[in-house]
């Protein structure tokens, strides 16, 4: 039975009157499921609350930053404490320094960081440093993977771009993006060709080391081998995206996961606890050549804001002293097995990617190992499910293309329930 969202539907058409498409993020507008946005008024925990007061259990986090779960009491009380210092000053604070140091200790591959306001910004300017750093242009990105709406980037782009089937955007120059290879994930063999023939052109390799935004896609590890081999071969730089899987998938992300060691890292999400931010970072002599230390430009008034820092600060402190990280695991684990064990049982050709707390059921007979075999999945069934399990209380990613996140503050209880709902939507698929 749908839950009364009257409130929601009315807001929504109040939006769409001054916001484009009423929504100020295309991943939240439902364009892959169908129906109105829902429209939140709170969140607790493991839980959101619509303005129709309905609740639901929540395995999107805000999209990935609420590892610990929604209004973290040690969270909550550091942003109020940052707060009553003031908002923002627009000169260097010490917290924006702290939080540096938390993360440079957590991700070893990072000698320096610059702190920015979103993941996009954070990929932008990596990119701009590597290019300044090698004096080349050319750079490779992977089908599906998404870096944020920079004009280089969004060519064969995963999140919203991929759900509604807009790949590349109107309004980016063609020379913006003539610099862009767009290469298949997890395919050593057309990497290794594309080197062979330009590699010592490539300035950088641009790449979710997990993906979640084309859905969770696992990396092999002769990929990753791979393309740290090559790039040392060849002289380019490696970025790692971990704005999603940084603090994520092991506290000090996919590159401690897998031990491959990029020479940059860009991060966001869960270092901001929730709050707008990003940062990007690596080794000492690409990060010298960033402004003022360097001649690469980058800038932003409110990069470092102190209360975002404050956020990260406290997330990041309570992470290393809980060491959620083995409970999250298995949690998941033991959420995605008893899934796959429903959906078998209901005739449901399905498989489900897990890596860490992220997770990924694809409506799909294959593994997904990349974008080909993605944009096979059965998006009509996914779209049935999603809205069945919304109405059953359970809030998951709009779109089959996207990851989902289980946070510290599930509990079995917000674990049955869900296996529960899950159980009773296959059986109308």
């Amino acid at each position: 039975m749908a839950l009364d969202r009257s409130r929601s539907q009315a807001h929504f058409a109040r939006a769409q009157k001054v916001i484009p498409g009423g929504v100020n993020s295309p991943a939240r507008a439902f364009g892959g499921v169908g129906g109105t946005p829902l429209i939140m008024d709170r969140a607790d925990g493991p839980f959101l609350f619509d303005i129709d007061g309905n609740r639901y259990i929540d395995y999107i986090g805000s999209w990935g930053p609420h590892i610990l779960g929604h209004r973290h009491p040690v969270v909550i009380q550091a942003i109020q404490k940052a707060l009553e210092k003031g908002t923002s000053f627009g000169a260097p604070c010490e917290l924006e320094t702290e939080l540096a140091e938390l993360v440079i200790a957590a991700v070893p591959s990072m000698d320096l960081v610059r702190m920015v306001n979103s993941g996009t910004e954070a990929t932008m300017s990596a990119i701009r440093v590597a290019r300044g750093f090698t004096g080349r242009s050319t750079l490779i990105k992977f089908t599906g993977c998404y870096h944020g709406h920079v004009d280089s980037l969004l060519v064969k782009a995963g999140s919203a771009a991929l759900t509604l089937g807009t790949p590349s955007s109107p309004g980016i120059p063609v020379g913006c993006t003539a610099d862009t290879l767009c290469l298949e994930y997890n395919d050593c063999q057309q990497l290794e060709e594309t080197f062979a023939r330009r590699g010592d052109e490539i300035a950088c390799v641009i790449l979710e080391p997990v993906v979640g935004n084309m859905g969770v896609v696992v990396p092999t590890p002769q990929f990753l081998s791979a393309l740290r081999a090559l790039c040392d071969r060849h002289g380019t730089v490696l970025i790692f995206d971990e704005v999603m899987t940084g603090f994520r998938v092991a506290f000090g992300g996919a590159q401690e996961r897998f031990q491959i060691r990029p020479d940059m890292t860009t991060l966001g999400k869960i270092i901001g606890g929730g709050m707008p931010v990003g940062a990007y970072g690596g080794r000492r002599d690409i990060m010298s050549v960033v402004s003022p230390a360097g001649p690469v430009y980058q800038a932003g008034t409110l990069s470092g804001n102190p209360v975002a820092m404050a956020s990260g600060i406290a997330t990041l402190q309570t992470l290393k002293a809980t060491n959620p990280y083995p409970r999250l695991e298995q949690v998941t684990q033991q959420l995605t097995s008893r899934l796959s064990e429903l959906a078998t049982k209901a005739g449901l050709e399905h498989t489900i990617p897990q890596v860490g707390s992220m997770f990924t059921l694809f409506f799909n007979k294959d593994a997904v190992t990349d974008h080909r075999v993605a944009v096979k999945s059965d998006t009509t069934r996914f779209a049935r499910y999603f809205h069945g399990m919304l109405d059953h209380g359970v809030y998951l990613a709009c779109s089959q293309y996207e990851a989902n996140f289980v946070s510290a503050a599930h509990s079995e209880a917000e674990i049955q329930a869900t296996l529960k709902a899950a159980e009773a939507v296959f059986a109308t698929l």
